[in-house]
């Protein structure tokens, strides 16, 4: 898997996904884009997405509950992942999953996929 996070965001196709006063502090939100869902966390007024797909089974990690101010756990198994980056922290998950830019512009949360 990639972290996307890392990429310039002039190599970046940013795509509205909703309005920030839509998510409020410690909510998250899942969207839906080209068949993939993505989890869109607020965190302190600060923004992070992932891919909602645990890299152990390929389940959904969204749901899970946070072990820490950016550690989310798997609800099935328990592995951990960084929702900053997508790296995963513990097994039973080895590999790290998709990591997205986000960025607020005019009130408008909007999500960083590759071009």
């Amino acid at each position: 898997m990639f972290n996307y996070t890392q990429y310039d965001p002039a190599q970046c196709e940013f795509i509205p996904v909703a309005s920030a006063e839509d998510l409020p502090n410690g909510e998250r939100m899942f969207i839906e884009i080209d068949h993939d869902t993505i989890v869109v966390f607020n965190i302190g007024g600060q923004y992070f997405a992932i891919a909602d797909v645990c890299s152990h089974d390929d389940g959904p990690v969204g749901d899970g509950d946070f072990e820490g101010e950016y550690v989310i756990s798997c609800p099935r198994h328990g592995a951990h992942f960084d929702v900053r980056t997508g790296k995963a922290l513990t097994f039973p998950a080895v590999e790290d999953i998709p990591a997205y830019p986000v960025r607020v512009v005019e009130g408008e949360i909007e999500i960083g996929l590759p071009k």
